[in-house]
């Protein structure tokens, strides 16, 4: 299995991120909410990780949040396995106003990625 999560797997372009919150459908599992467009054109699925600086007015807080939320997703983005070509472009964003655990964090970005994997196939 392959734990990487190399640069061709971040979603980083802005008209893409835009589409997200413009077109995409959403899953909650509280305290991350993902956005996502399915793209078949994609040889992997992209992902970005969010944290609104409304709720969290350090960056040294926003990216430890991040941090711990693309480490959930690296370990667990096997759960998302290639349905019939069909790959994702995905945004998580951290939707509570406190502090996660890493624990609850990995347990809603699991759940999420096993949501979207039924709702592809």
């Amino acid at each position: 299995m392959n734990f990487h999560f190399p640069k061709e797997e971040r979603l980083k372009s802005q008209k893409a991120i835009k589409a997200l919150f413009l077109n995409g459908k959403t899953l909650v599992k509280y305290p991350v909410k993902v956005y996502y467009i399915p793209q078949s054109e994609l040889k992997t699925s992209k992902a970005t990780f969010a944290v609104p600086k409304k709720n969290f007015k350090h960056a040294v807080t926003r990216n430890r949040i991040k941090r711990q939320m693309r480490e959930a997703y690296r370990l667990h983005k096997h759960m998302l396995t290639v349905n019939n070509g069909s790959n994702f472009a995905l945004l998580f964003l951290y939707i509570n106003k406190e502090m996660p655990q890493y624990e609850q964090l990995q347990s809603s970005i699991c759940s999420l990625l096993k949501k979207l994997d039924h709702e592809a196939s």
